[in-house]
């Protein structure tokens, strides 16, 4: 176990609406404006006050038509659509933070490689060496639609795809060499051609010539996240990630899932400490454990009375229509999928209320005082043996980002677990730190 632990967030459903719903205190009271940036900004400056590593922004692209087969179900919820283009967010987050690490989902089903390894390069060198690429391989259909195919390719065959989009973004990311820019104005020389080189990448699914027309970033190669929970996400992620994020329901499933990954990696020739593993955890912070157990009945109270809502995201993340299945029958063992199958595995055999009626809180749960919660984490900690925890709300307001960065994180620090102030000034090397 290191002395300290990360802390990173991970802005589920994306650049869309978070509060609209809400009747807590401290929600957005113009729904007309949940598209500007100023609730992202707010959290954005917390996690920087706060010293997180980054704050992962996810998106997809397509409003999702699963569930009943029909968009409606999502479109009434505002679930996993509307989203804006993550990477427009980006600009306006770093204008107002200093430090903390900024990462946008591209994705390799829908991006030439060539276009997203030249927009991470721009917004790397506009940061000042704070950006990371959230890889990842889209699995429903109606994306796939939308960019002009019939359906996704199969699951292992995406993660093919995505090891020669990989291998093509960092030849392009390296292509220039960390002196290539000479900027002697006396001699009128900007650039030296001898050490900027073409990639000259053919594969099975790309062909890139390069070199980028931009120089090498602060980072050079930007670090890379991933999220690949199955046998071939893991390798994938094991070979390519610099950290990793993944929802483990115990504390046994965090242990093995971080040492297998760390397996994987050694077999890779990689330094296994270099891979930073972050756990999806989902905090309820109140003034008393009672008033926390309190608002999280309530909120199990609101997953009930919106069956619906839950079944939709089930159906989009696995393709498959759950509106079909009986509430109170497990799902068979038969059932297969050719989206996240990690998530279909972990719930084959159990029912489709007993998963709709808590579905969208994921990850382990920590419901308590600041200081109980901070105690309960660190025990995790101990026992997974690293590497710190990914925190998420889907539905977050003000009033959640006070608790989190106001709250918890300050008695993370008083205990000595978290970092209180950054040491370096790049994403890469911050979470290389410990």
């Amino acid at each position: 176990m290191k002395d300290h632990f990360h802390l990173a967030w991970f802005l589920s459903q994306g650049f869309g609406p978070k509060t609209w719903r809400s009747q807590w205190p401290g929600s957005s009271s113009d729904l007309q404006r949940w598209m500007m940036p100023d609730l992202f900004i707010d959290l954005a400056k917390g996690l920087d006050r706060c010293c997180f590593d980054y704050m992962i922004i996810e998106d997809s692209s397509m409003v999702p038509y699963t569930y009943k087969g029909s968009h409606d179900t999502y479109l009434k919820y505002a679930a996993s659509s509307p989203k804006l283009d993550p990477a427009v967010l980006v600009s306006y987050l770093a204008q107002a933070t200093r430090t903390v690490g900024l990462v946008p989902t591209l994705s390799t089903s829908e991006y030439p490689p060539y276009l997203a390894a030249r927009l991470i390069n721009t917004l790397d060198h506009v940061t000042e060496g704070r950006i990371g690429w959230n890889c990842v391989t889209s699995s429903n259909d109606g994306a796939a639609e939308n960019y002009g195919n019939e359906a996704q390719r199969p699951h292992d065959e995406r993660y093919d795809v995505a090891d020669e989009f990989a291998e093509v973004m960092t030849g392009l990311w390296e292509g220039w060499e960390p002196d290539a820019v000479v900027l002697d104005r006396e001699n009128h020389f900007f650039a030296d051609g001898s050490k900027v080189h073409p990639i000259n990448f053919e594969g099975k699914y790309f062909k890139c010539r390069g070199p980028l027309n931009a120089p090498r970033s602060p980072q050079g190669r930007v670090p890379i996240c991933q999220a690949g929970g199955s046998p071939r996400g893991q390798a994938f992620a094991s070979k390519w990630a610099d950290t990793i994020i993944t929802n483990a329901l115990s504390v046994e499933g965090m242990k093995k899932f971080r040492e297998d990954v760390r397996q994987r990696a050694i077999g890779w020739g990689r330094d296994p400490d270099s891979i930073k593993v972050l756990f999806l955890a989902y905090p309820i912070v109140d003034t008393t454990i009672e008033a926390a157990r309190e608002r999280r009945r309530l909120l199990a109270e609101e997953d009930g009375r919106h069956l619906d809502l839950n079944l939709s995201g089930l159906s989009r993340l696995t393709n498959i229509d759950f509106s079909k299945f009986d509430l109170d029958e497990p799902l068979p063992a038969s059932l297969t999928t050719n989206g996240h199958q990690s998530s279909l595995a972990s719930w084959i055999g159990k029912t489709p209320r007993t998963l709709a009626t808590g579905n969208s809180r994921q990850g382990i749960e920590l419901v308590g005082t600041s200081d109980s919660v901070a105690s309960r984490m660190q025990e995790i900690m101990q026992e997974v043996g690293g590497d710190g925890f990914l925190i998420f709300n889907t539905y977050f307001d003000r009033r959640y980002v006070m608790e989190i960065c106001d709250g918890l994180v300050p008695e993370l620090q008083r205990r000595g677990l978290v970092r209180k102030a950054y040491a370096h000034k790049h994403l890469r090397d911050n979470l290389l730190e410990f």
